[in-house]
């Protein structure tokens, strides 16, 4: 008999939220436009990496595959540079609800 899948493969899931859906978490969105800084050190913090870590394409690269979340470092570099306040505030989002389901 042929082995045609790996085990313990996933299939690649989707961000919880959506980049624009700051209005499904004010609190998450306030905290990124106005403290961007503290956020990305709140997102390493949480991730056990460096407080200098915590922003921008790498980070969010290493979550995505971490997670197996659809993309691409291409799309991650153009999603945190074009957006970056949108971008970390929908990785924090995606880290709390992975909190609250107990898989992060």
């Amino acid at each position: 008999m042929a082995v045609t899948n790996q085990p313990g493969r996933y299939q690649p899931s989707e961000f919880q939220t959506n980049v624009l859906d700051c209005c499904t978490d004010c609190g998450t969105c306030c905290y990124g436009c106005f403290c961007y800084m503290c956020l990305g050190c709140s997102i390493a913090s949480d991730m056990d990496e460096c407080c200098l870590c915590g922003l921008g394409m790498p980070i969010r690269s290493v979550y995505r595959t971490k997670y197996n979340i659809k993309g691409s470092m291409c799309n991650d570099y153009m999603m945190t540079a074009c957006c970056p306040v949108c971008s970390t505030c929908q990785l924090k989002r995606d880290i709390d609800r992975r909190k609250q389901q107990g898989i992060f």
